[in-house]
Formats: structure tokens, sequence, C-alpha cells
């Protein structure tokens, strides 16, 4: 007998039944973002629920009293905070005076990085589960419990099968380091075009007068974290006037759930380090560094260009790692060696008068993605062969 069950918190399940869900296989298993302890760090320090307009909205599937999938997801009022960005279609359905909110989003929240968003106690369920999964979420779509159902970042694998359970995919392009072999960050440097090479090396040796270090998450002290999440905040309220979609409470219970997971890289004043002035805060997995949190308390281009970017390729280089995914947007990744990849989004909405031109819109905004790749992968700085 299976049971589907909409969780409102993952303190309703153990970390060791949700986390056996995504360790079915070594991709899943290395996945940082889809662990119980990130989650529940992000709803118990209220970066989501609360007042934050995502609630959480969980759907597990059960055989018994034992969990058998889950879906990580949220029921949102807004569409903040999801980078594969649908503000367009929400103007439409304004504009026709349509309900767009509540939503239903498979996601994880305030993170763009390429996952599992499907957890299954078995691979070898999936055929047979995620058509029972979809039937649950397209009667709460019939019973007008929400207006649309998403799930970002998707696999590949995991998109075509969504589309097989009639969502619509969607793109967009990201830019991501891969790792070539290569011993040391000279050898990386060595695959770019002449110009390219010495704007790299002036932009490093503009942040020769900080202190740089690298710590992993079992060195980061108390004081440590009390300034990474100022910086964190100085930015944010700066850039956009709030102190950011992760609160010092998420942080501070990431700091003792998922130290084995965290990597920062740290500019100080002076050699002695006593004061953090600017902070990359990235996660890592078997084979790939995602860079996730910045954040300064003084304005520094090039230090930012080097706590982002250039500290995490060589972190990758030194550790072997293929991968380094360092967010969403930024073209100025491109000319620093980050190469187009596509990523990938699955859409359901309820049937309105909009539904054709959203099918429409999906397949021209491909279209121009796949040239727009295309172009991106013919301006990168490496020498031709």
């Amino acid at each position: 007998m299976l049971t589907i069950k909409w969780l409102h918190s993952l303190s309703a399940v153990s970390a060791a039944q949700w986390d056996a869900l995504f360790t079915t296989d070594n991709t899943a298993a290395a996945y940082p973002f889809c662990r119980h302890a990130f989650l529940l760090a992000l709803e118990q320090g209220g970066s989501v629920d609360a007042g934050s307009g995502w609630h959480s909205q969980h759907l597990t599937l059960w055989q018994h009293n034992n969990l058998v999938a889950a879906v990580p997801g949220y029921l949102k009022q807004h569409s903040y905070g999801e980078y594969l960005f649908d503000w367009q279609i929400a103007e439409a359905y304004q504009q026709h005076q349509l309900a767009y909110y509540p939503k239903w989003i498979a996601a994880i929240p305030f993170t763009p990085a390429t996952g599992p968003r499907l957890g299954l106690l078995s691979a070898d369920l999936a055929n047979s589960l995620l058509p029972l999964i979809c039937a649950a979420i397209k009667q709460r779509l019939a019973a007008d419990d929400f207006c649309s159902a998403q799930w970002l970042y998707t696999t590949a694998p995991l998109q075509h099968s969504l589309t097989e359970q009639g969502f619509l995919a969607r793109h967009d392009v990201q830019f991501l380091w891969q790792n070539s072999g290569y011993m040391q960050f000279d050898d990386f440097l060595q695959q770019l075009n002449a110009r390219k090479r010495k704007q790299i090396r002036q932009e490093r040796n503009q942040t020769n007068g900080f202190s740089i270090k690298t710590l992993h998450g079992n060195e980061l002290s108390a004081a440590h974290w009390q300034a990474i999440i100022r910086c964190y905040q100085a930015t944010y309220l700066k850039r956009s006037g709030h102190q950011g979609y992760i609160s010092s409470q998420s942080f501070i219970a990431l700091a003792e759930t998922m130290a084995d997971s965290i990597v920062v890289f740290a500019a100080f004043t002076d050699a002695a380090e006593q004061d953090i002035i600017a902070a990359a805060l990235c996660f890592k997995s078997a084979d790939t560094l995602y860079g996730r949190y910045w954040g300064a308390l003084i304005d520094a281009e090039h230090l930012h260009f080097e706590l982002c970017y250039y500290q995490g390729i060589e972190y990758c280089i030194r550790h072997g790692l293929r991968y380094y995914d360092a967010g969403a947007q930024g073209e100025h990744k491109l000319k620093r060696g980050f190469e187009p990849v596509m990523r990938n989004g699955s859409y359901l909405f309820a049937d309105t008068p909009l539904s054709g031109a959203i099918t429409a819109y999906f397949q021209q905004e491909t279209e121009h993605l796949k040239a727009y790749s295309a172009a991106a992968m013919q301006a990168l700085p490496y020498k031709k062969n």
C-alpha cells in the first residue's frame, strides 16, 4: 500500500530516512543541497516558512512506515530566490487577471545548482513511482491548491521523464568551469589566449595587499562565522535593500551540521588574520565545488573575482574536483574560462487561455538559448586549435 503525504516540515521525517533516498548513486550521494541537514537549517532558521513566502510542502511517498520516495518542495507566494525566473509569465497572468500564485516548486531554495530533485529508496523505482507522484501533483493542481507545479534545476533524465508525464520543458544557460586534469593554476592559464592570461594575472596581483586563506567547515570558529554573516548581509543590503535570503540562524545551523561540506575563501586585512573583510562560502561534493554566498565589507571588484572564481578554480585543481559551479548569471564567468551549459526546468500549468502562448514561449526561449550558448562557446578565451 503506497501513500502520498505532504510534509510541512522536514522535522516530520528523520535524517536517516530522508538522506537514504538521495544516496542511491554516487552523484546523488555527493550533492549537498538535498541533505536533510541543509533543508532543515533553512526551515529552523526561518529562511523558509514563517513570513518568507516559502512554505514547506515536501512530497513524500510511503509504503506502510517506510519512506520510499520524496521531492523537496515549497508552496510559494512569489518568484524570488528561484533563479530560473518566471516573472514574464507571472506578469502575463496579471494582465489577463488570472491568479498565478500560489505555485508549488520542486526546488532547493536560493540554490540554482543542478542536482537530484526526486529521492528514491532504490533507483529501480523511478519508472513506477514517478507517475504516482505526478498524479498527486495533478490532483492538487485540479483542486486549485496551486496554479502551477515547477521542477527547477533538474537533471536531464528527470526532465525527460517529466516531459513524458505532460510537463513542459524549459531551459536556461549557466557557466561551469571544468577541470581538464590541471596540476596547477598556471596549467589552466596556459590554455587561455595571451590577452586573457595577462588580464587574470593582473587581477590577481591587485589583491596582493590582502591575506587570503582557505578554511574548511571544521576550521571555522564562531568569530569567523559572525564575520562571514556580516559580509553577506552587508553586500545584500547594499545591492538589494535587505539582508539576504539566508538568516543568521540558518548559517549557524549549517555550521553545526554541514561542516564536512563547507569551504570558505576568506580575505583578511593583514597577515595576522584577525578580521575577515570579504568571504565566499562554498559547498563541495565528491566532484564539484559549488560557489554559493559572497559578501564583503569593502568595495573591491578584483577581490570578488579572486575569492569567487580564482580561489575556487585553484581549489578544484588542488583537490582533484572536476567542476566548479559558481552559481547563476554572469557573463564575466565566460571571460574567465567558465563554459556555457544548459540547465533544466519542467512546468505544469492549470489550463488557461495563456496555455498555448506559454508553450510557444518556452520553445522560442529554448531556441534562443541554444543560439546564445553556441555563440558563448565561440567567445571562450581558450586558445583555438
